[in-house]
């Protein structure tokens, strides 16, 4: 999963509002990485398991922290044998003592991983994390889990590829996605419609230049890449996305219209187009700053704004086409946790039936409920108060009826949100070019494949 720049949380295929069709290639698995436990070794029977406490660790907060809540209630009474023990933790201090905590007898049986090879790719190289394929077969994930979003939970069994092979994760019933928000009263003052092309965004930041907004509320003091990776979506194939995060030494950074994005992100910064002085604001402070009132767009990833239910009618949410293909969306985004059970897990079928739960279709409706765009079941409902999630859900569908969702760039390596984040920076103070910025992605990807290989 991709977070936010600061949270780094990580979707592909149809959801949503959608119904979603698709399969992830998935056989027996079992408490290790190479295990070859069968289906017919687990089970589903969670009443059988007696009673039983689950320890479980998750970053979620506000209304996440809400939907986690309601779901373990529903879980717990659906099944009064099991309680589950749940310890919300900030999101950097999960990613960083994960590992250990996967390691201790007392530590949590079920965690919320970072996708990628930085977090979810370690541990389950590292044998601390179950490779769940026989419970996909069990439970009928394969069926369940879009494919593109299986492939961002698959490693192969050596570990030297990611986006095939085995389910080391699941996905829950809701999504993150990078898109742009807009200010509803900024953009009626200015007498601008939102924009549905790149040509209608660049022409309503020039309106808003000019009547003394800020067209882009914008921070990088502490990594800011959820702008470069929405112009990047705009430009680049799903395919050539998908194929770059994955492995394919056969498409480069450029193929992926990162080179593209790159110099249209300089152009808006020589335009004056970023809140003035971003270089100094860290992230926290520009999400703030935009729900204040400051700026009238922001690529931004979806719930991240901690919207109330006040301010549901205040800010919209797009979803652009491609610059050159109107008929297709491609969206970067992925379920907001990969779910995963430790490999020191004892009660590992109880825990199986929980990460069940929550891609259910109750885990959907109440994500909605909680003002979160739902995944994997078509059959929720979306009340039309709720104006910035029913756009937000709209964006989610047009880019499922592209088959345009793509994984988060900096999965390509475990230092690529390092070097995206140095090179953005380095090029707002013209020390590096958007050419030497896609070059250095280059050097990163493949140096991070070598390793892989080594």
């Amino acid at each position: 999963m991709h977070i936010t720049d600061m949270r780094r949380t990580a979707v592909a295929g149809a959801f949503a509002v959608l119904a979603l069709a698709a399969s992830a290639a998935c056989t027996p698995g079992g408490s290790s990485a190479t295990s070859t436990t069968a289906a017919s070794d687990v089970s589903t029977d969670v009443a059988a398991a007696g009673d039983v406490t689950i320890k479980i660790s998750d970053f979620w907060g506000s209304a996440e922290g809400e939907w986690m809540a309601s779901l373990i209630a529903g879980f717990e009474e659906k099944y009064p044998n099991v309680t589950i023990d749940r310890t919300q933790e900030d999101w950097s201090q999960l990613l960083t003592t994960l590992n250990l905590q996967l390691t201790d007898a007392d530590g949590p049986c079920i965690a919320s991983a970072n996708n990628g090879w930085g977090s979810l790719g370690t541990l389950a190289k590292g044998g601390l994390v179950l490779n769940l394929d026989a419970y996909s077969e069990a439970y009928g994930w394969d069926s369940l889990i879009p494919e593109t979003i299986a492939r961002q939970n698959e490693f192969t069994t050596d570990f030297t590829t990611i986006g095939s092979g085995s389910l080391f994760a699941t996905p829950v019933a809701r999504v993150s996605m990078i898109g742009i928000y807009y200010n509803v009263d900024k953009l009626e003052a200015l007498g601008i419609d939102p924009p549905t092309t790149l040509d209608e965004l660049e022409a309503a930041a020039t309106t808003a230049a000019a009547a003394g907004e800020v067209p882009f509320a914008y921070g990088s003091q502490d990594g800011g890449t959820a702008i470069l990776l929405g112009l990047q979506a705009l430009y680049g194939t799903a395919d050539s996305i998908n194929d770059y995060v994955y492995g394919d030494t056969s498409v480069t950074a450029t193929d992926t219209g990162l080179l593209d994005a790159a110099n249209e992100l300089k152009t808006w910064a020589a335009n004056g187009w970023l809140t003035p002085g971003f270089e100094g604001i860290d992230y926290n402070t520009a999400v703030a700053n935009f729900v204040g009132g400051e700026g009238v767009f922001r690529f931004e990833y979806t719930g991240s704004l901690g919207l109330s239910s006040d301010q549901q009618s205040q800010f919209g949410y797009i979803q652009l086409p491609q610059a050159d293909d109107a008929a297709t969306t491609v969206g970067v985004g992925a379920a907001p946790g990969a779910m995963v059970i430790s490999a020191a897990c004892q009660e590992p079928d109880v825990a199986a039936a929980f990460l069940d739960y929550l891609m259910s279709e109750q885990a959907a409706q109440t994500a909605v409920d909680n003002g979160m765009i739902p995944l994997l079941h078509s059959d929720v409902t979306v009340p039309s108060t709720m104006g910035t999630l029913s756009s937000e859900a709209a964006g989610a569908a047009a880019v499922g009826e592209s088959d345009g969702f793509v994984p988060y760039f900096d999965w390509a390596s475990t230092t690529m949100l390092d070097t995206l984040t140095a090179q953005m920076q380095q090029m707002y103070a013209g020390k590096t070019t958007p050419e030497q910025l896609v070059e250095a992605v280059d050097a990163d990807r493949t140096a991070g494949l070598a390793e892989l290989a080594g």
